[in-house]
């Protein structure tokens, strides 16, 4: 049960990810009562954020990655009215409404942004998160660098929520949050949730900040908003099976500016076989995709796998059944290293000939066979590097291969089913560079904060290693303006 002394709060944060315990470690820092509320158990508490790699988009902790930026700004939106797009070089202040609840990610917000992130890593360094090298799956270097959490995701959820306990956060696990609740004056001023029970709990307070995630985790919002292929996608951790859309929709239904793209996701490939957190298949362009008809319907190695694995993954959605195998033969035991882009805990199917691959898997044996003996007929002669973009190109073959194109041709021949994994969704709510909601009047919706997945930031490709930075940063920037603008 809730005391009653314990209903009553300054600050209430929904969610436990980077971006809710950035917001609560701020808000009370700032001499904020802090109440937390995660619908998961203490155990499993984290979201998302508790299963990422953690990897940050940056040359160092001080220097963000030369392409951060102009990816943000690539991928900010579509088709915004000329006279309305030249209008954003004015003080944000002398915007129109109309054009401060747009669909669009604004210029200010990009800039608080990126010049946050240095700041935001030094804070997060002082309360005792460490940052290193990064990881990586694929055997050709990166296109930008990348440093990461030391211990990732996990390490930095214990971490800041040690912090969080510290600093006199009150958590409320198993407490899911699903109404907003207002004052006469319109000012959020509460939150209603419920636990396991189902008994029902009013959170009283003088803001409240959504950082709950995207709706990854909820089928029915997924389907609706992304449209058909969302019913074969699955979340690539468990931690996005709590996330399911709430703190959006209930934004949304008083009146919240939509903003990021609701109509696609950040996705993996994955191996639909695994259990295993972000099972990534990576290894494909070493060999060819094929759907369930057996035909290919991509060019498989177009340049570096982090640049273009997300095209090809949401291509794999819209094939039948959302999947597609990675067909390798015995060559690929050429490549020393080559197991290093694949994180499957499951081995690939083998077999003597396609045929029986076919048997194995689900796929049309005869179509199969016949693209790849295509496919073999296309590749023409060079020299095979697979640790660099080696330009051996298929000839008259259609979709063509770029690069590593090398006959099939030698048993027994491998393959790994892949399906697309929703990281996360792009769309949620319109925020100012406070990380105020936005209302479609263009005006903020007073008491009200969204940071993480719940503030939508991206449209069309996501720019890879920003969203633990955009957690720390907004969840940051929320936490310290709603412990002292509502006093």
């Amino acid at each position: 049960m809730v005391a009653h002394d314990e209903s009553r709060f300054d600050v209430v944060v929904v969610g436990c990810g980077v971006a809710g315990l950035s917001a609560a470690v701020a808000a009370a820092e700032a001499g904020a009562r802090v109440a937390l509320l995660e619908r998961s158990t203490y155990e499993e508490r984290g979201g998302n954020t508790r299963y990422t790699e953690a990897y940050l988009r940056m040359k160092s902790e001080t220097e963000l990655a030369h392409d951060f930026e102009s990816l943000m700004i690539d991928n900010s939106g579509y088709y915004i009215q000329p006279d309305f797009a030249e209008s954003t070089v004015r003080d944000y202040e002398n915007w129109s409404p109309v054009v401060k609840a747009l669909p669009f990610t604004d210029p200010e917000l990009i800039s608080t942004f990126t010049e946050s992130v240095p700041q935001a890593i030094a804070w997060l360094k002082a309360h005792g998160v460490s940052f290193g090298e990064a990881g990586f799956y694929g055997l050709t270097p990166r296109p930008s660098p990348r440093i990461a959490v030391n211990g990732g995701g996990l390490q930095l959820v214990e971490t800041m929520t040690a912090c969080a306990e510290k600093a006199g956060v009150r958590f409320f696990y198993e407490m899911t949050a699903y109404e907003l609740v207002q004052s006469d004056s319109g000012r959020v001023c509460g939150v209603k949730a419920t636990d396991t029970g189902n008994v029902p709990r009013q959170f009283d307070c003088n803001a409240v900040i959504l950082a709950s995630g995207g709706f990854q985790g909820n089928s029915e919002m997924v389907i609706r908003y992304i449209g058909a292929k969302g019913r074969y996608l699955r979340p690539v951790a468990p931690g996005g099976y709590y996330n399911k859309g709430e703190g959006i929709k209930m934004a949304l239904h008083i009146g919240a500016a939509p903003s990021g793209d609701f109509a696609e996701y950040h996705g993996q490939p994955i191996d639909p076989r695994s259990s295993a957190s972000e099972a990534l298949v990576m290894v494909y362009p070493y060999g060819v995709l094929i759907n369930r008809e057996g035909k290919r319907f991509i060019d498989e190695a177009p340049g570096t796998i982090d640049a273009h694995y997300e095209e090809t993954i949401r291509l794999i959605a819209e094939q039948k059944k959302g999947i597609a195998y990675c067909i390798l033969d015995d060559k690929i035991n050429r490549i020393s290293n080559w197991k290093r882009c694949v994180r499957s805990d499951q081995p690939p199917e083998s077999a003597p000939d396609i045929a029986s691959l076919a048997r194995k898997l689900g796929f049309d044996g005869e179509a199969a066979q016949r693209t790849v003996d295509e496919y073999n007929q296309a590749c023409g002669s060079g020299k095979f590097d697979p640790h660099t973009l080696d330009g051996l190109a298929t000839s008259g073959l259609t979709p063509r291969k770029s690069n590593y194109a090398v006959p099939l041709d030698t048993p027994p021949f491998h393959a790994y089913p892949i399906i697309s994994a929703n990281t996360f969704t792009l769309g949620g709510l319109k925020v100012n560079s406070n990380a105020q909601v936005v209302k479609n009047e263009g005006c903020v919706l007073p008491g009200l904060y969204a940071a993480g997945e719940t503030m939508g930031l991206y449209y069309g490709r996501y720019p890879g290693a920003t969203s633990v930075l955009r957690g720390a940063v907004f969840g940051r920037r929320a936490g310290e303006h709603a412990a002292t603008a509502y006093r």
